[in-house]
């Protein structure tokens, strides 16, 4: 009863992750007789959608500097699980250069696996043999990166030898 048949028409023209939570709250509802676990199928699905379209809005821009000598990352954008991949995977470590700098001022690390990301990227340029610098930190997220990273502690590059 509480379900509007018209809205059907609409499942094509409708983004298709909105089509889906819709598609999968009814079906769960259906099947197990119980509107609370179609809305927490819906709900959880509506978050994993966000969370991946958030994810992609993510850019690493680079410029040389120094006569290439030296190379600074611009960050912008959100860093978290849904977007760590893409961000450690945004950098050339094989580029030889004698500095990095990273510039985050216009990025937020919401997360622990955004922390891992970060130290991963530290790591990878200094085994190159690359002084790295990282700027821009906001407060919240270099309050994350002073409790959960590693790039800056003693003995990082054994900690985090493998990846």
């Amino acid at each position: 009863g509480t379900f509007n048949w018209a809205s059907l028409k609409g499942l094509r023209d409708n983004p298709r992750s909105s089509s889906v939570v819709m598609v999968a709250t009814v079906a769960v509802t259906v099947a197990t007789h119980d509107l609370a676990k179609g809305v927490l199928v819906g709900v959880l699905l509506s978050g994993f959608f966000f969370a991946h379209k958030v994810g992609q809005i993510l850019r690493v821009q680079s410029k040389s500097e120094d006569d290439g000598r030296a190379r600074t990352y611009q960050v912008l954008g959100q860093v978290f699980f849904a977007s760590a991949d893409r961000f450690t995977n945004s950098f050339d470590y094989k580029e030889v250069v004698d500095k990095v700098r990273i510039d985050v001022s216009r990025a937020h690390f919401w997360d622990i696996t955004a922390v891992s990301s970060l130290d991963k990227v530290v790591l990878k340029f200094r085994r190159e043999g690359t002084e790295v610098e990282v700027v821009g930190l906001n407060e919240a997220s270099a309050t994350m990166v002073d409790k959960f990273g590693v790039h800056d502690k003693d003995g990082a590059d054994d900690m985090l030898m493998g990846h």
